[in-house]
């Protein structure tokens, strides 16, 4: 309730509670002394009432003017009021803004809005039926190639209990005899076990090695590159339907056609997460499913024989396949190859309490990641212009600051307007 409070600058003298001596001035701009002063007032209990609906937001939008009540079928005016005989003179409601670092509150409804449509998608409800539950189900994550050499805690063998409090001695970070110096002269081995939060982890060894350009580009363009892998695992099942007798399907479109379809197709949904070196990686659930030429938007469980194992090599299959170039730029006018990452992960998802990986624990996973933003890498700013640009931007700077200074060079109009 705190942003919904007067917060005009003024002093008022505050009795004590347990005597009548006088106390300190309280001041009503700061927020415990304009909470203070509006539970004095007599209307307290309706505006705790009026302002509900924006809960705890930090930044609640304000609406102000005129309210009309209109009967729909006369356009006749059934009722008006205006919001100058409301407390605060306005209408507050919640912005809506999914990043926790801007709104808590709203963030937290985000989360738990995603993680029931989520689970939804998994096991049925919120109009999919509860037989999806049957449906060959994975988790894959995909991750962006590597930049440059950085510092990284590298466990062979896990004995501890929970990965996210991990205490098992790690491995050498980059034990190299081969080589000792990089072409910048700074040592291009690292001999540290590094510890599970230790500040270092995922920056790179040497700044001026690491190709910060590639990694901007690459993640501009890694909701393409997602979007190509997601095609090429479709492309991937429907040649292996066709190679197991399989027809394709005969669906009516909206405008009266006939056309012929895969009789398997995937329904997927994904988050991304931005890593402490600033590159994106995916999380994604893909659920497969059938095809009912009656009613193409029926959910329904795919042709025997099409199981996890099948949703798996199609998703290895696409990462291993799926690569382009970027179109030309001024920088580098042959562009930038946009792959994945050697690391990928694909686990199947079991529905219910027991397993590795359950729907319950992958819609929370990709529900908190949804709000998320770029507090891996500790910059957090809104947005940048070219007044403010230069506080963080800086081509000699740390990682992240050549990071931004990389997006702001690249992004530059290459023409003339």
């Amino acid at each position: 309730m705190v942003s919904t409070l007067d917060l005009t600058p003024r002093t008022a003298s505050a009795r004590g509670v347990g005597s009548n001596a006088d106390t300190p001035p309280v001041y009503a701009y700061t927020a415990e002394g304009s909470a203070f002063l509006r539970a004095q007032q007599s209307d307290y209990f309706g505006w705790l009432e009026h302002v509900r609906a924006a809960a705890g937001c930090t930044r609640p939008i304000r609406l102000a003017g005129q309210l009309l009540t209109v009967e729909q079928s006369t356009g006749r005016i059934l009722d008006q009021r205006h919001t100058d005989a409301m407390p605060d003179a306005a209408i507050y409601t919640a912005c809506g803004n999914r990043r926790a670092t801007v709104c808590p509150s709203c963030a937290q409804t985000y989360q738990r809005d995603a993680f029931q449509l989520l689970r939804a998608g998994l096991v049925g409800g919120k109009g999919i039926p509860g037989t999806v539950a049957q449906h060959p189900a994975v988790f894959p994550t995909f991750t962006a190639p590597s930049f440059g050499p950085v510092h990284a805690r590298v466990v062979k063998r896990h004995t501890c209990g929970n990965r996210k409090r991990c205490d098992c001695r790690a491995e050498p970070c980059h034990a190299r005899r081969d080589v000792a110096l990089c072409p910048h002269g700074r040592p291009a081995v690292c001999w540290a076990r590094h510890e599970t939060g230790d500040a270092v982890l995922r920056h790179p060894l040497c700044l001026d090695c690491y190709d910060h350009d590639h990694q901007v580009v690459w993640n501009l363009f890694s909701g393409e590159l997602w979007h190509r892998t997601k095609q090429a695992a479709e492309r991937w099942l429907a040649k292996l339907a066709r190679r197991r007798g399989i027809p394709r399907v005969e669906v009516v479109t909206a405008s009266g056609n006939t056309r012929r379809v895969p009789p398997v197709r995937l329904s997927p949904g994904k988050v991304a997460e931005l890593q402490a070196r600033g590159a994106v990686h995916f999380h994604a659930i893909a659920r497969l499913d059938g095809v009912n030429g009656q009613d193409p938007n029926a959910i329904v469980p795919p042709p025997a024989g099409f199981g996890v194992t099948e949703l798996v090599d199609a998703f290895r299959h696409a990462a291993r396949q799926v690569a382009f170039h970027t179109p030309p730029h001024p920088d580098r006018p042959d562009g930038w190859l946009i792959a994945w990452g050697e690391q990928l992960d694909i686990r199947p998802i079991t529905t219910g309490a027991d397993g590795d990986v359950t729907d319950g624990m992958v819609a929370g996973y990709l529900a908190k990641y949804a709000t998320k933003s770029t507090e891996a890498t500790g910059h957090t700013s809104t947005r940048l212009t070219a007044d403010s640009i230069g506080d963080y931007a800086d081509p000699d700077g740390d990682h992240t600051a050549r990071l931004i200074d990389a997006c702001w060079r690249i992004g530059r109009p290459t023409h003339t307007p």
